[in-house]
């Protein structure tokens, strides 16, 4: 076991722990509105930075906000300590960062298109099969001309000089339609009001500003603004699964380290899985699969565990389970499908028990030593030390200014990339075919020297044009004599 204190989750027939050395094991917290699925993420984010481990969670409500803040003394905090046992309890604030795309409530957190790529590019766009393929001719081109591609207006001029030339490029990537240039196009202006053009540009986040540790050993806990974001779930999930995406692909591989290098809360979680292709599915199964290995542990937060994949549903090893309704066919059988997924508790109707749990209540069971799923138990959650409930305007202000982060992110840069490389590129040609036509016409064009015909020299010219046209007619008549049998 490791060193590291475990992290409390709460009590049942015994105190219930989350193990810091299976941490990137990753996990599930599920349940329905209201039955205390937030409160659960507050408590794991702040026992994960208390052993060290930096967070990143999306706080969709703005409740999250509140960690910045200790909890305020109340009666039904000091019933549930005392039920759960837990006598050196102290309210706290943690250390937070906040972000936001907008660049309102925190600092913004922005992205590059070629960061991005064209899979997660398409289906943001929601780009059908071909306008897909385009897009990554569009990329390719971009690597094998140097173009850099930062923001919306790169990718515009990108797909500009695609769809003019065309034909040479057809040649050599396959059909490149006006059509479905002219798509691509429109989505991009979509993308643009929705938010797109702030996400999309320089200074780009810089993974090592979320794996921050501080003097005291606590873990920064990344808070993302998402109560406007979640208004688009489509840049909503992008969004994250860039994230996750980065992580994988630039961490190095640490084994099994005794706590988590960093832990992502993925909340709405189905919001990832509806409506994505199958590739997009397979990337995120893969990301899942293997994160582990970089010391990273995925932590989705969802209404009902049916709405996660079976094949990511099965690598999550640590689970909270808050209370389910029952009262639709259909929910009837998610709720059968969540008591199912347990190690199941002879002492315990798992079934009966999900719809019947009160708030701040869940069926947990999380990895032992071995690996193994523990017997699932009925739980009374732990509160958190601190706020249970969003922090004003004014206090995550006050909190912001104090961020050393704000040098370096809140002014965005605009420097030369794709569209000013292209923009003198065809200022260029165009100033040359201008140059070219002026040369042209500033040659003086030699014509043949002509001198005015004599009196007696008209004369002859006249007669001989008469004779030409009368000895014209007379064979013209001759030969269609001959034809008609003369």
């Amino acid at each position: 076991m490791s060193e590291i204190e475990p992290i409390l989750i709460g009590k049942g027939g015994e105190k219930r722990y989350l193990l810091p050395a299976l941490g990137n094991r990753h996990g599930l917290v599920a349940g329905a509105t209201g039955t205390g699925k937030t409160v659960t993420l507050q408590v794991l984010a702040e026992g994960f930075s208390r052993i060290g481990t930096p967070v990143f969670l999306a706080d969709v409500k703005g409740d999250l906000s509140g960690l910045c803040k200790p909890i305020a003394p109340h009666p039904k905090i000091d019933e549930r300590l005392e039920a759960i046992g837990i006598p050196d309890f102290a309210a706290s604030s943690w250390p937070v960062t906040f972000w936001d795309i907008n660049g309102h409530w925190g600092h913004p957190i922005r992205a590059t298109i070629s960061e991005m790529g064209p899979l997660l590019l398409a289906n943001l766009m929601e780009l059908n099969d071909t306008q897909e393929g385009i897009l990554n001719i569009a990329f390719r081109v971009a690597d094998e001309q140097g173009l850099l591609l930062l923001d919306l207006e790169d990718l515009q001029q990108l797909l500009r000089f695609v769809g003019e030339n065309r034909a040479e490029l057809s040649l050599q990537y396959g059909n490149i339609s006006v059509a479905s240039v002219a798509a691509i196009q429109r989505r991009l202006l979509v993308l643009e009001d929705q938010g797109g053009e702030l996400f999309f540009g320089e200074p780009a986040l810089e993974l090592e500003d979320l794996l921050v540790t501080e003097d005291d050993g606590r873990g920064r806990i990344n808070v993302l603004a998402a109560n406007r974001l979640i208004q688009q779930p489509r840049m909503y999930a992008t969004v994250l699964l860039w994230l996750l995406s980065e992580l994988f692909e630039r961490l190095p591989e640490v084994g099994d380290p005794d706590h988590p290098t960093l832990v992502f809360f993925f909340d709405e979680a189905h919001l990832l899985f509806d409506h994505a292709p199958k590739a997009l599915l397979e990337k995120v199964e893969q990301i899942v699969r293997l994160v582990r290995s970089k010391g990273v542990g995925v932590y989705f937060i969802t209404q009902n565990p049916t709405d996660v994949p079976d094949t990511v549903l099965g690598q999550l090893g640590n689970r909270v389970q808050h209370a389910l309704r029952a009262y639709t066919p259909r929910e009837r059988r998610a709720v059968k499908v969540a008591a199912e997924s347990f190690r199941q508790n002879p002492a315990l109707d798992t079934e009966t028990v999900i719809t019947q749990l009160g708030v701040g209540e869940g069926l947990v069971s999380t990895l032992d030593e071995d690996g193994v799923p523990s017997v699932v138990d009925q739980v009374l959650i732990r509160p958190p030390t601190s706020r249970i409930g969003p922090a004003s305007e004014e206090e995550r202000a006050e909190w912001m200014a104090t961020s050393a982060l704000g040098t370096k992110y809140d002014t965005a840069v605009n420097r030369e990339s794709a569209a000013e490389m292209l923009k003198a590129r065809a200022e260029k040609a165009a100033a040359a075919a201008e140059e070219a036509a002026a040369e042209k016409n500033s040659k003086p064009v030699k014509k043949p020297t002509r001198r005015g015909d004599s009196p007696l020299e008209a004369m002859f010219k006249s007669t001989a044009r008469s004779f030409g046209t009368w000895l014209g007619k007379e064979l013209s008549r001759g030969l269609m004599g001959v034809l008609k049998g003369r």
